[in-house]
């Protein structure tokens, strides 16, 4: 599976960028429809601690499906965004495949 990371106005550092990796790799394992991901984080510019905000595209066979969080740290935000994500894969996978 091929994951893009994108920071949007920051450098994203190693530790964050293998956190995400990693859950992505664990979603991809038990999702077999799963081509790649497409992750985008972002910093809002706000002065609430909430800025963080982390969006998932996942593609798959067929179709994409999108989740954005807004979160504390971009690991909570990720967390909040895959458990988004594997909802709507469930949905999809009784919807599409039988």
């Amino acid at each position: 599976m091929k994951v893009t990371i994108n920071a949007v106005h920051f450098k994203a550092d190693q530790k964050l960028e293998d956190f995400i990796t990693k859950k992505l790799e664990k979603l991809a394992a038990k999702n077999d429809e799963i081509i790649g991901a497409e992750v985008t984080l972002k910093l809002d510019n706000t002065e609430t601690p909430m800025n963080k905000i982390t969006e998932i595209r996942i593609m798959l066979k067929g179709n994409d499906l999108f989740a954005s969080k807004q979160n504390k740290t971009f690991e909570e935000a990720a967390d909040a965004v895959l458990d988004a994500l594997k909802k709507q894969i469930e949905k999809y996978r009784k919807r599409f495949i039988k």
